[in-house]
């Protein structure tokens, strides 16, 4: 009886403990659902990076599908999935639009250049209020519009994997509305 007097306090001690660390994990971006999901994407116009800038029109494409990827210079994760948006824009049906976020012109133009310009048209978030709107936690970060501009889907940073099993599902789903 006297060591269960010892012992249980620290049973009870571990099973707190790791109730505590596993509620602090945060989850992973690609199961994080965005707020905007089934609402217009935030309606703004930011300047372009070398052409065009982007205005709410042009998250609307009749008949199309549009990825608008969140990326930065500086972010590791977006060098990797660089790949990945190569294929997407050999797709037919789906457009890419980009948003450089806190980033300067020069240093997203020569990120381009080294891993590849896969987008239609990239925009420039320079003090990051875009990002804001979009409801962002980090870079990178894709959302999925239907023809219409509406949010059908969200995902942090792409993998060969993730976008077999999570990113083109979403692309079929979008492309029905």
């Amino acid at each position: 009886m006297k060591r269960l007097f010892y012992i249980l306090p620290v049973f009870a001690f571990v099973a707190l403990a790791s109730v505590l660390y596993l509620s602090l994990r945060p989850a992973p971006l690609a199961t994080m659902r965005s707020a905007l999901i089934g609402r217009p994407a935030p309606a703004l116009t930011l300047p372009g990076l070398g052409g065009p800038g982007i205005t709410p029109a042009d998250l609307a494409a009749p008949g199309r599908v549009t990825l608008v990827n969140v990326f930065a210079s500086w972010c590791i994760p977006c060098r990797e999935e660089a790949a990945q948006l190569q294929q997407l824009a050999r797709a037919k049906g789906v457009r890419l639009i980009g948003i450089a976020y806190k980033d300067r012109p020069e240093a997203a133009s020569a990120f381009l250049a080294q891993y590849g310009d896969p987008f239609e048209k990239v925009a420039l978030d320079a003090d990051g209020r875009a990002g804001i709107e979009w409801g962002i936690s980090g870079v990178p970060e894709t959302f999925v519009l239907d023809r219409h501009g509406i949010v059908r889907g969200h995902f942090g940073p792409l993998s060969q994997d993730g976008l077999v099993i999570d990113l083109l599902p979403s692309i079929a789903v979008a492309s029905r509305y």
